[in-house]
């Protein structure tokens, strides 16, 4: 069984990807799907099109690369980050779309927790800042804004989790809750040193343990695929945070390396090994990954919420361009910039200044100014 299935779920696409035994990519199927922005600041997706979209473009990309899948020896999982998503046990449903990563509607919580002095206690617990970006006080918006949410998720009759979960919830038929601890590692919620849920971050967000999924290694035989999926059962070996897949896919293993990825926002990712490192200049610690048994792995993080999003808004928002590769023939066309300049901070701003209410700005606009 030479080839490995990798899916890719991201911010704006879904994407599954068919590599050989080589590490060579036999074929790649890609699908964008909606997003949704019922307020200024908010951003959202429904779950079910998340779920749908990957099993496609899984299913495309076995086709196109003329392979059945018992040809598979392994699936693995790349997710967008802190995106919260909660859903009913029994049935599946989600009770409400999913809170995207950039979503800035729990700003006014985040400053209440930082005026009540919470941020050490929290950077010492999880390695992570207070903002709206993580996945903690979408849990408690949703659990505070859909009817009957919070004393359902108390009895156990919802799920939790982030973009991975809800993957493996449907990946495996609805029989496996669980999480790897780079995903886990981003909610605000998980005591970064003993890689469990934390009873004070839990008190501190109000969110309820029977919810949240069971902790996994990144890597290892982590679950088995539903035949239905598929129509053969497949082992699930692989779960990774997008960006601390970037980290080990671009070999950022030696203590030191970093790598800076270009996608819908851009994160910049140094690996600092098994050295729990914090910094001093509000950068993030976390989980790089975790191999098996083997020690969990760490690494500072830069995050910068919006960059290839703002491509996105040229050609939807604005109507300045019908394709994305567009923007290179514009920018190619005109020496400079002309003393314009863009400020893409539609979601606030990240690292080092993790203000949420800052918003996009564009300067230096004169009557010559054109798309270009």
């Amino acid at each position: 069984m030479p080839f490995l299935l990798a899916l890719d779920q991201g911010t704006t696409s879904s994407r599954s990807i068919v590599y050989n035994d080589q590490g060579a990519v036999v074929s790649s199927r890609q699908l964008e799907f909606s997003q949704h922005f019922p307020q200024p600041g908010w951003v959202e997706h429904d779950p079910l099109d998340i779920w749908k979209s990957t099993l496609e473009t899984a299913l495309a990309a076995l086709e196109e690369a003329r392979i059945q899948p018992n040809e598979l020896s392994a699936i693995g999982i790349t997710n967008q980050r802190e995106t919260a998503v909660i859903w009913d046990r029994r049935t599946g449903e989600p009770i409400h779309n999913a809170i995207v990563w950039q979503d800035r509607r729990t700003s006014a919580r985040i400053e209440e927790l930082k005026a009540a002095g919470h941020e050490p206690e929290v950077q010492r617990t999880t390695g992570l800042l207070l903002d709206p970006y993580f996945t903690a006080t979408k849990f408690e918006w949703i659990l505070d804004h859909v009817d009957g949410a919070r004393s359902r998720a108390e009895r156990g009759e919802l799920a939790a989790g982030t973009i991975d979960t809800w993957l493996v919830y449907n990946l495996t038929g609805r029989q496996r809750h669980l999480t790897d601890v780079t995903n886990a590692s981003r909610t605000l919620l998980m005591n970064l040193d003993t890689l469990a849920w934390d009873d004070r971050m839990l008190e501190i967000f109000r969110v309820p343990r029977e919810m949240l999924p069971e902790i996994v290694p990144s890597s290892g035989q982590l679950a088995e695929i539903d035949p239905v999926a598929f129509g053969r059962a497949i082992p699930l070996c692989g779960i990774a945070g997008d960006q601390q897949a970037a980290l080990f896919g671009q070999q950022c293993i030696a203590p030191g390396a970093v790598k800076c990825t270009y996608g819908t926002g851009c994160f910049m990712l140094m690996f600092t090994g098994d050295e729990r490192i914090a910094s001093t200049n509000r950068l993030l610690t976390t989980a790089a990954w975790k191999l098996g048994d083997a020690p969990v792995q760490y690494a500072i993080e830069g995050s910068v919420f919006v960059g290839g999003a703002a491509i996105q808004w040229l050609r939807d928002g604005l109507g300045i361009i019908r394709s994305a590769p567009e923007v290179n023939d514009l920018a190619a066309s005109v020496p400079d910039a002309g003393g314009v300049v863009v400020v893409p901070a539609f979601t606030g701003l990240g690292a080092p200044v993790w203000d949420a209410s800052a918003r996009g700005l564009v300067g230096g606009i004169t009557r010559g100014t054109t798309a270009a």
